[in-house]
């Protein structure tokens, strides 16, 4: 009879419920942070290198400050 009651206990509790749910969609965002960075990652590298190279062949002597 005990355990009957204890079963009965255990399937009405929900305390760790929530603790599930946090644990789902903090991994849901991670994952969609993991997928986004894949995706343009490669754009950011390649942008980096022009920009990079912009400014190591940029000519600043014909600037003049005022």
């Amino acid at each position: 009879m005990k355990l009957f009651k204890f079963a009965k206990n255990f399937a009405r509790d929900e305390d760790g419920a929530v603790t599930v749910d946090w644990v789902v969609l903090t991994a849901a965002i991670v994952g969609l942070g993991i997928a986004v960075m894949s995706a343009v990652g490669g754009g950011v590298t390649d942008l980096g290198s022009k920009i990079k190279t912009d400014l190591a062949t940029m000519d600043t002597t014909t600037y003049e400050v005022k």
